[in-house]
């Protein structure tokens, strides 16, 4: 559950962003009118992400159980692999994020075919959030569907009440820095994910009959009963599990890879966001709404 919820909370609160950015320079530059075909966008995004994952469940229901944990390996792999670009992305743009946005606004002609220009500008940056839960959110949901949906939905409530504070009550908060924080939570939770990942393929190569050699023998095992807190199914290993990939026991090639991405993406990410920032007044803005640049 705190997976998905840290995921879905990232996911909404970034389209939320995205969303007031469209707004706030429909209203600045005097052409408010349209603001409602920036809603049937965001509308028909929704709709269409949720029609995806609904899609994906469905299907998954309906193939063999080797065919099943493969799936659930792949996907959580290319669930990383989206994740690990999300983060890096917002963490290098981030910083003239209304910038980029505006600019591809300006783009749009306001005199033929406004309405549906902005219609799908508005789809498909909110389409893209939306696409990126159903990924992140689908290793989680063939694993504990109801905790999943639990999550999801607490993430949503949560993203769309702070949204809300920012952007319309006036509450102040330093987008940057919060993305800061949430990004490292994402990475830790992404290298669990990774691990997972490998864990599962493993599997599906004990099933289909492959020799994986040294690589998918045990790493260590910590011989923690199924009935204690601390096994990774219990209430404090379950959430070191989401959190930091923790499990009581682990396959060599598990750790490794593991390791490899910490290793590689936390850096990364921390050397991003110290990079020197913009001016005041021009990073992540979302004017008229007072939240404080980055």
């Amino acid at each position: 559950m705190l997976g998905s919820y840290l995921l879905t909370f990232r996911e909404v609160l970034e389209a939320a962003l995205v969303t007031a950015i469209i707004l706030a320079y429909l209203s600045r530059s005097g052409r408010g009118v349209f603001k409602r075909s920036v809603w049937y966008g965001v509308y028909a995004a929704v709709a269409a992400s949720l029609a995806l994952g609904a899609v994906v469940w469905l299907v998954y229901g309906t193939v063999s159980k080797e065919t099943q944990v493969l799936f659930e390996g792949i996907a959580a792999l290319v669930a990383v692999a989206v994740l690990s670009s999300m983060i890096y992305w917002m963490a290098t743009h981030g910083k003239v994020l209304r910038e980029e946005i505006e600019q591809k606004l300006e783009s749009i002609s306001f005199k033929t075919g406004a309405a549906l220009g902005l219609a799908l500008f508005s789809f498909i940056v909110v389409v893209r959030e939306g696409i990126e839960t159903v990924l992140f959110l689908t290793p989680f949901l063939v694993q504990d569907a109801p905790a999943t949906l639990l999550g999801f939905g607490a993430g949503l409530v949560s993203a769309l009440i702070l949204s809300y504070a920012i952007f319309k009550v006036g509450m102040t908060i330093n987008l940057r820095r919060f993305f800061y924080f949430t990004s490292i939570l994402l990475i830790l939770l992404a290298g669990g994910l990774t691990g997972y990942g490998v864990h599962e393929l493993l599997d599906y190569g004990k099933l289909v009959k492959v020799d994986t050699g040294w690589l998918g023998s045990a790493a260590y095992s910590l011989n923690i009963p199924a009935e204690s807190i601390w096994h990774h199914k219990g209430i404090v290993g379950s959430i070191l599990n989401v959190m930091l990939g923790y499990t009581v026991k682990a396959e060599w090639a598990r750790v490794i890879v593991h390791v490899l991405y910490l290793a590689i993406a936390l850096p990364l990410t921390l050397k991003a966001y110290s990079s020197p920032q913009q001016p005041e007044g021009k990073a992540m803005e979302t004017a008229p709404s007072p939240v404080k640049p980055a």
